[in-house]
């Protein structure tokens, strides 16, 4: 499962932008930063319940904004 990008007429750093954003798309840092170290089940579930609430209250504030 080899990320592929192609170089066309020798730019560079064009190819690199498209690499970083197939890789960054297929999630590989954060599944790397995920697994640098173990975390317990308990801490897990409170960053579960973290997002989720951040994620809660984001929604609720954008349902806010739409109904104004």
């Amino acid at each position: 499962m080899a990320t592929q990008v192609t170089v066309k007429n020798g730019n560079l750093d064009l190819a690199l932008r498209k690499f970083k954003q197939k890789v960054a798309r297929d999630g590989v840092p954060s599944e790397c930063k995920k697994r640098e170290a173990y975390d317990k089940p308990g801490v897990r579930r409170r960053a579960a319940k973290k997002e989720g609430i951040k994620n809660s209250q984001k929604r609720n504030k954008n349902n806010k904004n739409n109904r104004d």
